[in-house]
């Protein structure tokens, strides 16, 4: 690479990077995701298949980047927002389901994590 894709590539790295962190969990964090997504699903639910449409997606993004500023982005957002794409799928409590996923996943994460710093300290 030359030196105008290298520049370019720091600046993409630079705007990506707040979305791409991982904010530690707490229980707060995770109880305002869970309301974030079942509000969400509960609205969806109620405007039924045939909602509007245009509300539907703006709840959608809205969603999304509430959980990627709450617990960080995960890749299992990705799928979970095109989902919510079709149409019959906004009847599914897709955003609880998918929050419940990724906060799972990070805490198993995190689990893995300590005994491998507590064995990097013991052996110190």
């Amino acid at each position: 690479m030359d030196a105008p894709d290298d520049a370019r590539a720091a600046r993409w790295g630079r705007w990506l990077a707040p979305f791409l962190r991982q904010p530690p969990l707490g229980p707060a964090r995770i109880a305002a995701a869970f309301a974030i997504g079942m509000a969400v699903d509960a609205v969806q639910i109620a405007l039924g298949p045939a909602g509007l449409w245009v509300a539907d997606e703006v709840l959608d993004v809205a969603a999304m980047a509430a959980t990627i500023w709450l617990l960080g982005f995960d890749v299992l957002l990705l799928p979970t927002f095109l989902i919510e794409l079709l149409p019959v799928a906004d009847v599914l409590p897709t955003w609880t389901g998918c929050i419940a996923l990724v906060v799972a996943r990070r805490r198993r994460k995190a689990r893995r994590a300590l005994p491998a710093v507590g064995a990097a300290a013991a052996s110190r």
